[in-house]
């Protein structure tokens, strides 16, 4: 038989006890607050930064090569993390998903992420590129952009390749209607070209530069219709770590002068990355400006304000509303304006890849 247990009489509490436990339970709260802010300080100081590369971007080539982030963060115990970026629509999807903390994308693919809600800034022009033309196979009847017309064509959507395909289509008063688009990755878009599976492709470099060393015809090209290379972060990256982008910029920045003075390496760097000969390589450089002026400004948004009613007209975009504000929006120059090559140049020096004095004559 279960017997309860006799209660036990309370003593009244003393006001001067009752004191006493509120004051501990004062100091024992404050002090988990405080272990809690800690933590979340703690949680706050980013031990690894994720970054992208992508054969489109020679830059981050470049930098990945030669560990220049490796050193340059090695003393803020910041580890790097590099992840593979085959389009700009691979990058988009990192930075939504937080897999990335900066990515490259083609301005089209950033303004497209943004409209649709995307918390990305642009932070840094990589490259000025003619990096989308239209592709034939060498022996195709397809010679201009009016023949497209009832043709299928590859291409990856929300990618530069892609508006590309929308603005040559509306040059040739045809729209997306008038064609079967393909959308696969681009690599994919040459394999397609090559075995007849499509008509033509939408291509991209350096991929498209190989395609053409073998005989593939670019049979469409406008500067005008590409857009330039964006080195964009997330918001919440850059409100974090501040100091962590800060460098990731400077980097960026030696690399750039690092590029222009040995071209020929950088190419070999390409070539390897990419799977291509040095040759197509050399193309692809010659098609890749990276002698600009990095921070993104007026010049930028008046590119993506023509593309802009592109995406709401064929459905990317549910408003023009939406893409008004993520123009006004998109750019963050802060890090570009402030980025010095010279902060990093003692750290990445000491690296045994980094070489200096230029390309032989």
């Amino acid at each position: 038989m279960n017997r309860s247990r006799p209660s036990r009489a309370r003593t009244p509490r003393s006001p001067r006890t009752l004191l006493k436990t509120a004051a501990l339970a004062a100091v024992g709260s404050l002090m988990l607050t405080g272990c809690m802010e800690g933590e979340d300080a703690a949680q706050a100081q980013t031990d690894t930064l994720a970054i992208d590369w992508a054969t489109y971007n020679p830059l981050s080539l470049v930098i990945k090569e030669k560990g220049w982030l490796e050193s340059a963060l090695a003393e803020d115990g910041v580890d790097v993390e590099w992840v593979f970026s085959a389009g700009s629509n691979k990058a988009n999807e990192s930075l939504r998903a937080e897999t990335v903390d900066i990515g490259s994308t083609a301005g089209s693919a950033a303004l497209l992420a943004r409209a649709n809600g995307s918390p990305i800034k642009v932070v840094d022009l990589y490259s000025q590129p003619e990096w989308s033309a239209l592709v034939a196979g060498p022996d195709s009847d397809v010679e201009s952009v009016e023949d497209l017309e009832g043709r299928s064509v590859a291409a990856t959507k929300g990618t530069d390749p892609y508006f590309f395909l929308v603005q040559a289509l509306a040059e040739a008063d045809l729209t997306l209607d008038d064609v079967t688009v393909q959308n696969i990755q681009h690599a994919d878009g040459r394999t397609a070209l090559s075995s007849g599976e499509v008509d033509a492709w939408s291509g991209l470099d350096p991929i498209m530069a190989a395609a053409e060393s073998e005989g593939d015809e670019l049979f469409y090209r406008n500067l005008d219709f590409n857009t330039y290379g964006f080195l964009n972060a997330r918001e919440d990256f850059l409100e974090s770590s501040p100091e962590l982008a800060q460098t990731v910029l400077d980097v960026y920045a030696h690399a750039r002068t690092w590029a222009l003075e040995n071209q020929e390496e950088t190419a070999s760097i390409l070539a390897e990355a990419a799977s291509i000969d040095e040759e197509t390589a050399g193309l692809t450089m010659e098609r890749t400006h990276l002698d600009i002026d990095p921070v993104p400004g007026d010049e930028q948004l008046e590119v993506l304000r023509r593309i802009g009613p592109t995406l709401v007209e064929i459905g990317d975009v549910a408003e023009q509303s939406q893409v008004d504000e993520a123009i006004d929006t998109i750019i963050d120059d802060r890090f570009a304006s402030e980025a010095d090559a010279a902060r990093v140049a003692d750290t990445v020096a000491g690296t045994a890849a980094d070489t200096s004095g230029g390309d032989d004559a």
